[in-house]
Formats: structure tokens, sequence, C-alpha cells
């Protein structure tokens, strides 16, 4: 699938250069052409949904080789789709961790191994940074500093964005993200694979007052998460009332999802107050999700921004664009290939 996608950033601060973003940290394969004189001027995007969903989750093994063979044809049609040559560009940003350490390595070696080919700089990007700058890339960018909820699979995190690269921690989860809680939930219902959408699918149909699930750690000061205690409650209301009746998923369904999206609004709300910050953003898979963008826009006392919704999943386009604002700075890569499965974004170098 090719996406041609509007651009809001400041390109005129960055000298003129046309990045490709490579995207394989997971199980998704993405690459995206970033101009910055133009914006983004297109991606391809290959999902392996249908390769894990007989198994309810990503299996990492599958999950690189399938990386192997569609980055290479992936790269022909975004170029062609683009009518340009590999001699047009001027760099290449490739996804360096965290994520499934041999996914990353079948993007960064391709990518690390493609600029040193064509002599062009090549820089290692931080997955989650460019969740975190994706919305950037729209025309209703927020003004730093703000505070930044980041949900997606493996990570939920409320960060302080004083600047590019600077970052305050300010609570994570210490046990399932919200993505996985989504992922283990759908597959206890028998929902399918990804579970975010197939939840929240269910969830429509379902009676909301019927069940209430708990708000974790929201009865207690502090900004951290925990979503294992909500997985068990879920596990044990279904085992409660099986056999399971399609309403009854859905039911189940409807109030694990306002359990997130009231958990996470609490948690957005007290970070708003402790920093002081006026504009919110989300970024991430979890960010697609409907009710909790309309439950934040609608409680917080704060402008609220996302990405655009093609952005908020696994992409190219968001490498590409993290890649281009790190080189502008003269930040470059060794000839080494760098990968990281695990990488705190506190570690990260200040623009």
């Amino acid at each position: 699938m090719i996406l041609a996608l509007r651009s809001g950033c400041k390109a005129s601060k960055m000298r003129a250069m046309i990045v490709l973003g490579i995207e394989t940290s997971c199980d998704e394969t993405g690459l995206a052409l970033y101009d910055s004189a133009r914006g983004l001027i297109g991606q391809v995007l290959h999902s392996q949904i249908d390769l894990h969903t007989e198994f309810g989750g990503v299996v990492p093994e599958l999950a690189s080789r399938d990386h192997i063979r569609k980055i290479v044809p992936l790269a022909r049609e975004l170029l062609q789709s683009a009518a340009l040559g590999p001699e047009d560009l001027n760099a290449v940003a490739y996804t360096a961790g965290p994520g499934l350490l041999g996914a990353l390595l079948v993007g960064a070696t391709f990518g690390r191994t493609l600029a040193w080919s064509l002599g062009v700089p090549a820089i290692g990007v931080h997955h989650m940074e460019a969740h975190l700058l994706a919305p950037l890339l729209g025309a209703d960018a927020p003004e730093l500093p703000f505070v930044a909820l980041l949900v997606s699979g493996g990570h939920t995190q409320l960060m302080l964005v004083r600047a590019i690269g600077d970052y305050d921690m300010l609570g994570e989860s210490r046990d399932d993200a919200a993505g996985e809680a989504f992922d283990k939930a759908a597959k206890m219902l028998e929902l399918g694979y990804p579970g975010g959408p197939q939840i929240a699918a269910a969830a429509q149909q379902g009676n909301p007052g019927r069940f209430r699930f708990p708000r974790p750690m929201t009865d207690r000061p502090g900004l951290e998460f925990s979503f294992s205690g909500l997985k068990t409650f879920t596990l044990n209301t279904i085992q409660s009332h099986s056999p399971l009746t399609e309403q009854d998923r859905a039911d189940i369904a409807c109030a694990f999802e306002e359990a997130v999206v009231d958990t996470l609004t609490i948690k957005c709300r007290r970070a708003l107050e402790q920093t002081g910050a006026t504009a919110l953003v989300m970024a991430g898979g979890v960010a697609a999700n409907r009710k909790l963008r309309a439950r934040l826009s609608r409680d917080l006392r704060a402008r609220v921004h996302y990405a655009e919704p093609a952005l908020c999943t696994d992409n190219g386009a968001m490498i590409a664009y993290a890649g281009a604002l790190r080189l502008a700075t003269g930040q470059r890569e060794g000839l080494q290939i760098f990968t990281r499965a695990r990488w705190p974004m506190t570690d990260l170098a200040p623009l």
C-alpha cells in the first residue's frame, strides 16, 4: 500500500535532503521517503498480521524472515512510485531500537549497507522517539514543551518533552503495556489479533453498565501504570461467565476498553497538572483508539494532538522524519551495525 501524506514540518530549518526511512522493529515492514524541502513524499507498508494471527501474537523468528523477504521489493516499489532512483537519496534512517533484535537487524543491516554503497550518511533512530515526533508531521503540530503519552504494544509511557531529545520520564508501565493488555484480552475473548481493533469493534456492541473493571493504580498518587491486574480480572470474569455468548464477549470488551481509557485519561490529567504543560501529544498504535481520543479531548484542559491514523502504527515515515531532524544537526552512524532491543529514550542526546 502506498500512501501520499502531507507534512507540516518546519523544512526551512533543515538543509534540503531526501531521506529513506526504514522501520522493522516488530511485525510491520515500513519504508518512506521524506524530503526536508517538500515534506513526506510517500511510503509503503507491509503488515504481518495474517502471518501471526494464528499464534495470537508476534513470533519473532517469523517476523525477521518476513522482513528479509519484503524489504528489497518494498524499497524498489517506493522509489518507483516517487520516480526516484537510489542515487537521489541523500541519507538513510533506520530503526535501531527498541524492538525485536532479529527484526531490527534486518532493517539496520539493509539501511546501513545501502547508505555505505551510495556514499551517504546513515542514522539509527529510536523507535519511540519517532512515534513521539510523528504528530509533528501534521498541520496541527504542538508547541514545545508538551506532555507525551506513548502507548503501543510494548510501551506505555508519560514523558515531559522540553525539546527534541530533551525528555523526562514521568511514568511508565511496571508490567504489561496497554497494547499488550489489549492483545491478551482479545486472545482470552477469542476475538483475534491484533487486539486493539478487535476489542474496540466488539465493545461497540457492548452494554457499558453490565461490568465495571478496575482502573489500576488510579487510587494512589503517581504516574506509573500497571495492566497485569486488569488482565487477570478480565480472565476471572471470562471464566465465571463461560461459556461466553457473543453478547458476553461484547460486554466484557466494552468494560475492558473503558477501564484502559479511564486509566490513561486520569494519568494524563495528573501529568498535565504536575508539569503545568498545556498540550498533550498521544502517539503509538493505541493512539488510534477512537474512544481514547474522544475521552482525552473531552476531559482534559489541554490541547490534544495526534498523529494521522496512518502514522499511529509502526511506519517508515516517522523514522525518515526523526532521522532527518538528527541528520540535520550533523549526527551520523559509523560503519558498525547498531541495534538495541532495549533503549531508554532518556539516553538520547538533545538536538
